[in-house]
């Protein structure tokens, strides 16, 4: 299958601090890819450079065949770009945005309709309200809107649902599937790992580096083993005594749990009355189901 993103050796550097270094990465035509990563790994400084925005340092990066550096004029009218922080103008109104960015590319609204429709449906209770008074969910599908006026072969996405609720999020990447279906490329940064899991592949990024690249079920596997839920009323001095248990080699918080990483020789009965010893006599363990974030753990400290 033929490529749409192809990245070699990308580096760029602000000063001292390397915001990219040697990033290697290939995205399928027609595919939904994933990039994972905490603030600060490099994923904004990546789109800013397949957006045409800055320029590498060192390596290469075309998307759609064109050169990120050579050819960045025509390849901005291939891709579709929604930064992460709203760009959208606030005080024009749902209509005069679309109609705006329609026009900088030289189309109609009504040219790709049949792209924004399921978009278009959703904002057309307010086209005379203006940008700024939208929900963030509603602002979101606005600038997804208005970045796919153009039908661009390729849809660039930095962190789309940050800040955005739980059903405007299943909503917005449900819009996603969509576009993949009718032959869009979409390279989507997500923190939300049930977001991540959607996707087709997904990168690890961590302090300018790939950690690694697969499917979700592929970087998962085996994470399930040496791998447990504990829980205590007091949570906080749990965490304290698990990291003192023999066989424990790293303890974080995961959501209402910790999640306990081992190597072969934990045993969970002992490390239950080891820690009934230390006063947690509500102290639970019991084995976990691993997931992309736990994964994603491991790897970021192995970089570290």
């Amino acid at each position: 299958m033929k490529n749409a993103i192809e990245i070699q050796d990308l580096t760029k550097r602000y000063g001292t601090l390397v915001a990219l270094d040697h990033v290697s990465l290939s995205v399928s035509e027609g595919s939904m890819f994933g990039l994972i990563g905490p603030d600060g790994a490099g994923k904004t400084t990546l789109y800013q450079i397949l957006t045409t925005l800055l320029s590498p340092d060192e390596g290469s990066a075309t998307v759609t065949g064109l050169d990120v550096v050579k050819d960045y004029k025509k390849l901005r009218t291939e891709i579709g770009y929604m930064p992460e922080k709203f760009s959208l103008y606030p005080d024009l109104t749902v209509d005069e945005n679309l109609h705006f960015f329609a026009s900088l590319f030289g189309v109609d609204v009504k040219d790709n309709f049949d792209l924004i429709a399921p978009i278009f449906d959703q904002l057309k209770k307010f086209p005379n309200r203006m940008a700024g008074a939208l929900s963030g969910g509603m602002k979101q599908k606005l600038a997804l809107g208005c970045a796919l006026i153009h039908r661009p072969k390729v849809l660039l996405l930095d962190e789309p649902t940050t800040g955005v609720d739980a059903v405007s999020r299943s909503e917005f990447w449900d819009m996603l599937a969509t576009l993949k279906e009718k032959g869009i490329t979409i390279l989507v940064s997500t923190s939300y790992m049930d977001e991540a899991e959607r996707c087709e592949r997904i990168a690890l990024i961590n302090k300018g580096k790939i950690l690694d690249v697969n499917t979700p079920g592929r970087l998962i596997e085996g994470m399930d083993k040496n791998l447990y839920n504990a829980s205590s009323k007091d949570m906080y001095p749990l965490l304290e005594a698990l990291h003192t248990l023999p066989y424990v080699k790293d303890c974080y918080t995961f959501g209402a749990t910790l999640h306990i990483v081992t190597d072969g020789g934990f045993d969970p009965d002992d490390a239950v009355c080891k820690l009934r010893q230390k006063g947690l006599e509500d102290a639970r363990i019991w084995p976990a189901k691993g997931n992309i974030e736990d994964l994603f753990i491991k790897l970021a400290d192995n970089d570290g």
